[in-house]
């Protein structure tokens, strides 16, 4: 079987779409991650909101630290969403050839999404754990890739990954949510466009709509799940000495120890603790990522045609050669 092209046009267009994405909002996503990462002890917390976490750092002159983790993140995304974006994209079209319809219902996208964000998951989640403990240590303090993924044992890598593969319904709903107001957009420009006229396309406001709705609904559903991982993955605290790490249970890194400590200490609250942080994050990357995607789809489509016909020119010099 050849290389699909189409699923590979999708896939860079969607990676460079969250490249960009996360670059632009990482100090955001960073002050988010250590909120989230906070459980109440004792009555007290560090930080009481999310400026709390900004104002440490421009307090103690690390601003640059907001970027800790920078370079794994971008990795991570990149691969995760170019992962994603093919698998979805492939499993898409094969169902189609295989069942001979026209269209995709709702059951049919969230399951083939699901599938695309399992597979997402497995392969990234040693970077996604990376990036997580990066931005979770004390400013100024973050360790290199190399260290941190070696640091631990190789299940410590995989930490967090039962979670990460239930959250694959996040973006199940998010794109099921997304691909279905598109076409119905769509249909409803297609129809009171001309027959003669240029193909339809959604607008960057439009695009960017949807993918806020549609991150919204995603984020709401799937949130408490969201802060246990953040929790399973933070690194250590940066006051504890190595006397308390060596005290503290490896309970405390599983989804029940982390589950029994948030309603131990903060209540049913607790587990939603951030949700506005990480709806204003993920919905702005996520809605720039796919306003991208769209505006750059067509041109990744046209220099990967443009790309395939110079190979097939090339091959053919060398050949008569």
């Amino acid at each position: 079987m050849g290389v699909d092209l189409e699923s590979l046009s999708e896939a860079t267009s969607g990676a460079i779409g969250s490249l960009l994405s996360t670059t632009i909002l990482y100090p955001l996503d960073t002050c988010k991650t250590k909120y989230q990462a906070e459980v109440q002890a004792h009555g007290q917390r560090k930080y009481r909101n999310l400026s709390d976490v900004l104002w440490e750092a421009i307090s103690t002159g690390q601003v640059p630290s907001l970027y800790q983790g920078l370079g794994t993140k971008n990795l991570q995304s990149f691969i995760a969403q170019f992962v994603y974006f093919y698998g979805y994209s492939y499993f898409k079209r094969l169902y189609l050839e295989k069942s001979g319809s026209k269209s995709i219902g709702t059951k049919a996208n969230l399951i083939l999404a699901a599938a695309a964000g399992a597979c997402t998951a497995i392969v990234t989640q040693p970077l996604d754990m990376a990036s997580s403990r990066m931005q979770t240590s004390a400013f100024g303090k973050s360790k290199g890739l190399w260290k941190t993924l070696t640091e631990g044992t190789l299940s410590d890598a995989f930490d967090g990954l039962g979670i990460s593969l239930l959250l694959t319904s996040n973006p199940a709903i998010q794109y099921t949510v997304f691909d279905q107001l598109k076409q119905r957009l769509l249909k409803k420009k297609l129809k009171e466009a001309d027959h003669g006229s240029s193909p339809v396309v959604l607008s960057a406001f439009t695009a960017f709509l949807l993918g806020a709705i549609s991150k919204s609904v995603a984020t709401f559903l799937t949130y408490p799940a969201i802060r246990c991982k953040v929790m399973i993955q933070a690194a250590d605290p940066d006051d504890d000495d190595d006397r308390t790490k060596r005290a503290r249970p490896k309970s405390c890194k599983t989804v029940s120890g982390v589950v029994c400590a948030i309603w131990r200490r903060e209540g049913v609250l607790g587990f939603f603790k951030g949700l506005d942080a990480q709806i204003t994050k993920t919905v702005l990357s996520s809605a720039l990522l796919l306003m991208i995607k769209e505006k750059i789809t067509a041109t990744t489509w046209v220099l990967i045609l443009a790309i395939r016909r110079y190979l097939l020119l090339t091959r053919g010099r060398l050949k008569n050669v």
